[in-house]
């Protein structure tokens, strides 16, 4: 008993309370000081509402524009939370904007983000670049590749002339997973059916190749966390560098190989090897799975009394907010609880510096 109320202790911090209702708002050259979650980087004001509306316990935050002066904090997204939803602090700064989380106003999974940011650079995470005659080309190429999130231009007056006019494209993540998963006794965790939709390429749906007690020995370019062989796989047919993938059912690692010029197995107990699809929507029995005595701690957006594991996948797929979830089964029906989670799948770059002559921005894929 003492240890599933620890379980229940740890399960039960979650997301704060979504009633104090829709503030679209922003706050020009207002500083909501402290009460920092993280900081991600972001391009604007807008950008940075959407990351909070998307992190599980965001519920304000503060944006240090383009136009600050202080330090070499352009494009910090800080992004902060209180029990009461509310900051302690208005303060008046020159070069910030704060504003609130859109959860509460029925918010798009897929925001769309139309707009450039000249002389931007979104540093990092390339997988191709290719040379277009202008940004508004390269734009389209990011749209048309499917792993494309964002980019970034080199125009015809960069210093380097040899990279003028290139291209880079750049990629994010858009299959979401827990960053932290656990083995523990009275739980099942699962995933919203809905968010099938967000990973189709195509109307064809298949199978993939999966190698099981089998390991690939090439080097891993990313090796994130994934509930299941079929969970890796998703992963890896969204990365564009991902090539082949072994996953390690005793620590639920997915590591990903980058090699296109051989595949080394060798057989292994455990372990579950696998292809990508590119070509396809891979089937989302992924989605479907029941991960018994497997719980996803945080990233908790609420909970709720749940008297069965069928009510509680049900309400996750039903709420856009939703991504995953972790059902406690304990025998006394007081104490089921369904506790429904998510984290941040829109294009996010890793890093955002100025850079005079570069146009960057977003794919225009879910603006159609």
């Amino acid at each position: 008993m003492a240890t599933l109320l620890t379980l229940v202790g740890l399960l039960c911090f979650c997301g704060l309370s979504l009633s104090n209702g829709c503030k679209r708002e922003l706050l020009v050259n207002v500083d909501f000081p402290g009460q920092d979650i993280t900081r991600l980087f972001s391009p604007d004001t807008k950008h940075c509402q959407q990351l909070c509306t998307q992190h599980s316990s965001c519920r304000f935050f503060s944006f240090i524009r383009s136009d600050w002066t202080k330090d070499k904090s352009q494009f910090f997204c800080h992004l902060k939370g209180s029990h009461t939803g509310q900051p302690k602090v208005q303060k008046h700064v020159v070069g910030i904007t704060s504003g609130f989380s859109l959860k509460s106003c029925h918010p798009d999974p897929l925001p769309c983000l139309p707009h450039v940011y000249h002389d931007v650079d979104f540093y990092g995470a390339d997988f191709r670049s290719l040379f277009t005659a202008d940004y508004e080309e390269c734009q389209r190429a990011c749209t048309s590749d499917p792993t494309c999130q964002f980019f970034t231009f080199l125009t015809h007056t960069f210093p380097a002339s040899k990279y003028r006019y290139k291209c880079h494209l750049k990629f994010s993540s858009t299959v979401p997973g827990s960053p932290v998963i656990v083995r523990t006794g009275p739980v099942i965790s699962g995933f919203s059916h809905s968010i099938g939709d967000i990973s189709k390429k195509c109307s064809t749906a298949c199978e993939g190749k999966l190698f099981p007690n089998t390991d690939i020995t090439m080097h891993s370019i990313n090796v994130p966390l994934a509930a299941s062989p079929e969970h890796c796989q998703a992963l890896c047919s969204a990365h564009p560098l991902c090539t082949s993938f072994t996953y390690v059912s005793a620590d639920f690692k997915c590591h990903m190989k980058g090699s296109t010029q051989e595949l080394i197995t060798r057989p292994r107990k455990g372990f579950t090897s696998g292809l990508p699809v590119r070509f396809c929507h891979l089937h989302n029995k992924w989605l479907k799975k029941i991960y018994a005595g497997i719980n996803f701690p945080h990233n908790d957006i609420r909970h709720f009394q749940s008297y069965n594991f069928g009510t509680c996948q049900k309400t996750c797929t039903a709420d856009p907010n939703c991504q995953f979830f972790s059902y406690v089964t304990d025998k006394s029906p007081a104490r089921r609880l369904c506790f429904l989670k998510r984290v941040i799948t829109m294009p996010a770059p890793p890093r955002i510096t100025k850079l005079a002559n570069a146009v960057s921005g977003f794919s225009l894929k879910n603006c159609h």
